[in-house]
């Protein structure tokens, strides 16, 4: 708005219609400014130590809005060059200076209020580590169930905190790490608590301490990075050295080769020659693995000669080149450039399909869990040498998926599924120890309900690690193939006239840009709730499942939407956007018919609470649908027509976002088998939500499985009677 105000165009005449919408425009900008500014005194009388800053930015900015709105104070003007009254026609320039200062100060509270952020997620994650240390010291189950209940809301305040802080990241990488220390706070909650209790209740087993001290360094590991990533700071002030990829690599360099194209002599052949050995030192990594197969190998070698000899080649022609352009050897360099960059295209196919293949082959061969099994019944045996023999097994299968991760790393494609890799490497790395230490303290103790509790946690969370792969794997499979970051189309789009013979007759009508500039905010809180969803439905191992497919459906119907609110996507006119709304609606009462369906499955104690959802499912439904058959005749009306059915679908995704969770733990309670969660895949946070980089709702509780932490800490009173 403040553009459109500096860019108008100084006209000699000027229409009421124009005059009137420089005054409106001027108006809003000064509303804007008012209701932000409110939330920055409010912020500033609740931080003592920045409230003088934060008062002086607020006032500038209130200020410089007051003079926006009086500048264009013009609609009542008939001649507003000829008044005393100053203007923006009279005074451009102060204007300008009003909207610097306002941009100036915005941009002061702005950075104030993220200064106070960052301060609650130390001060949160400071309380968290003290009751840490004292939950490390206590003696009794009594002081322990006290100070886990204390420690539990206070993981549950620095969880929301900590998800706020990763859906308001930019940058992609540090999402993801964010993500990846979250996910990290979340399963070592659990732990903690079933660790603590078998040590408390075997104080001499040393096998029971190792597993304790296991959890809490991990957590503490967690902790520190998410502090790092919030204040963008290193340990001793050392910089981050991430590990080159071989995809990465291949990128760079085929840039570097395709840029001799234009400029001969920006780069040195040194400096070529030497990113293609670091490239082809990768390769080592598959080359020297005792998990590739003998076909890769060699082909990786064979594609690791040639490049050499192909950069040789390319050397030598452009060496010429420099010295003497002619024709002929700019078309040999053409050549030369075109080899190199399809043998190293060849190169990346062969590592992506080495480490792809190598993935898959090894989970599917542990998806029975054999080992976790065996380990389980010869805990519960007291069978001290089995355990042994199995826990070897178990660290064979440790290296197997460690390699894996490091190979998958190479050619993961982007910064965030990296992240990922090196995630799924190091909790690999750290669950295997844990898992042999509990199993170790239950053979020891092969009576004890807490330490077969404990044995199960820890196996879960590496069963829940292989499931992650599963998805990792074809996130990078996507990403490979061109696919990722593509939304998923609803392929029953309108089209006046082809699904009502009726619309051929309705003028397709387009929102303005203002129209949009008000629905925006709408649209973006449809976007965060698509994402949302999303997350949801990916949870689910049975993707299949009737309530799963009718969840996506309607995600993408409302993605859809959305970008109609923002004059994208495949919704052009009103009326495509009144009949993908009439469609949702028919969808999400199928949804609902679903609903119905489950809950002839579900115990009589949980039935009522799904029928109540069920009920209100259809009630909303219908309102959208009598809201999308509505006449409006004239632009406002319309506009009324739209705004009343995007806000309808809104309220009828944030009830699929509870609805969805609440069906998997009802199909999970009564042990139904079609549509089993799964946790939260660390790099989905985003999809910003992404990154999706879709961006995800601001206040997801269950991202870091909050709810459940909640429902953990409420149901804490169970250790006091034992």
């Amino acid at each position: 708005q403040i553009t459109t105000l500096i860019n108008h165009k100084d006209k000699p005449k000027r229409s009421d219609k124009t005059l009137q919408a420089i005054q409106r425009v001027g108006q809003a900008v000064n509303l804007a400014v008012g209701r932000f500014v409110t939330v920055g005194e409010a912020i500033a009388n609740e931080n003592r130590e920045l409230k003088e800053e934060m008062s002086v930015a607020c006032i500038e900015a209130r200020r410089a809005g007051e003079t926006i709105a009086q500048l264009t104070d013009v609609a009542s003007l008939d001649h507003p060059e000829s008044d005393s009254h100053i203007t923006i026609f009279t005074d451009k320039t102060g204007v300008v200076k009003a909207a610097r200062l306002l941009l100036s100060s915005v941009t002061k509270v702005l950075v104030l209020a993220d200064r106070i952020v960052i301060k609650q997620i130390i001060t949160s994650r400071n309380k968290v580590l003290a009751t840490m240390e004292q939950l490390e010291k206590v003696s009794s189950f009594q002081e322990f169930v006290q100070i886990f209940s204390q420690f539990g809301n206070e993981m549950v305040e620095f969880a929301h905190l900590t998800g706020d802080r990763q859906n308001d990241l930019k940058d992609e990488k540090k999402k993801a790490r964010m993500a990846a220390s979250r996910a990290v706070l979340e399963k070592c909650t659990m732990m903690l608590l079933t660790a603590s209790k078998t040590c408390l209740r075997h104080p001499d087993c040393e096998s029971a301490r190792i597993n304790k001290d296991g959890v809490f360094h991990r957590m503490r590991l967690a902790l520190e990075q998410v502090i790092e990533i919030v204040t963008d700071s290193r340990p001793n002030g050392e910089n981050e050295m991430a590990p080159i990829s071989i995809y990465s690599g291949i990128k760079e360099f085929k840039n570097k080769v395709e840029g001799l194209r234009e400029n001969l002599y920006f780069l040195s052949k040194e400096n070529l020659s030497t990113m293609l050995e670091v490239i082809l030192e990768h390769t080592e990594d598959f080359t020297d693995s005792a998990y590739t197969s003998h076909e890769h190998r060699e082909h990786i070698l064979e594609l690791s000669k040639q490049a050499k000899m192909e950069l040789e080649q390319l050397v030598s022609v452009w060496m010429q080149a420099q010295n003497q352009k002619t024709k002929d050897l700019m078309e040999d360099l053409e050549v030369a450039i075109l080899k190199t960059c399809q043998c190293m295209n060849e190169l990346k196919r062969e590592v992506h399909s080495a480490a792809t293949s190598l993935a898959a082959d090894l989970l599917k061969y542990h998806t029975d869990h054999m080992v976790l099994k065996a380990l389980k019944i010869t805990g519960v045996e007291g069978n001290l040498e089995a355990v042994a023999e199995y826990t070897c097994k178990l660290s064979e299968q440790k290296e197997q998926l460690v390699e894996m991760c490091r190979l998958l790393r190479h050619v993961s494609g982007t910064e965030p599924l990296e992240i990922t890799c090196i995630h799924a490497e190091d909790t690999f790395q750290v669950t295997g120890p844990q898992i042999i230490s509990a199993a170790e303290t239950l053979a020891l103790h092969p009576s004890s309900k807490i330490a077969k509790e404990n044995l199960e946690v820890f196996c879960e969370a590496w069963e829940s690690q292989l499931s992650d792969m599963s998805l990792l794997l074809r996130e990078i499979n996507d990403v490979f193939e061109g696919r990722r970051g593509e939304k998923r189309v609803y392929l029953s789009l309108p089209r006046p006239g082809k699904h009502n013979a009726n619309l051929k007759a309705l003028k397709p009508v387009k929102l303005d840009t203002e129209e949009q500039a008000k629905i925006a905010k709408l649209g973006l809180e449809l976007h965060l709730l698509t994402s949302d969803v999303d997350s949801e439905t990916e949870k689910w191992e049975d993707q299949e499942n009737e309530i799963v497919q009718h969840g996506q459906g309607m995600s993408s119907m409302a993605y859809s939407m959305y970008l109609f609110t923002r004059g994208e996507g495949l919704l052009k006119t009103t009326q495509d956007l009144f009949h993908q709304a009439e469609i949702f609606a028919t969808e999400g009462t199928k949804l609902a018919s679903a609903l119905h369906a489950l809950s002839d499955q579900v115990h009589d104690d949980d039935k009522p609470l799904l029928l109540l959802e069920a009920e209100k499912l259809i009630s909303m439904c219908r309102q959208l649908q009598i809201a999308a058959k509505a006449s409006a005749q004239g632009k406002s009306a319309t506009f009324t027509k739209v705004d009343a059915c995007i806000l309808k679908t809104r309220n009828v995704m944030t009830l699929l976002c509870q609805l969805l969770p609440l069906c998997c733990k009802l199909l999970r309670k009564n042990k139904a088998g079609n549509g089993c969660l799964k946790p939260a895949p660390p790099w989905k946070e985003d999809r910003i939500r992404t990154g999706t980089n879709a961006r995800t709702p601001e206040r997801r509780v269950d991202t870091f499985g909050i709810k459940s932490l909640e429902n953990h800490v409420t149901n804490m009173t169970f250790l006091e009677s034992k």
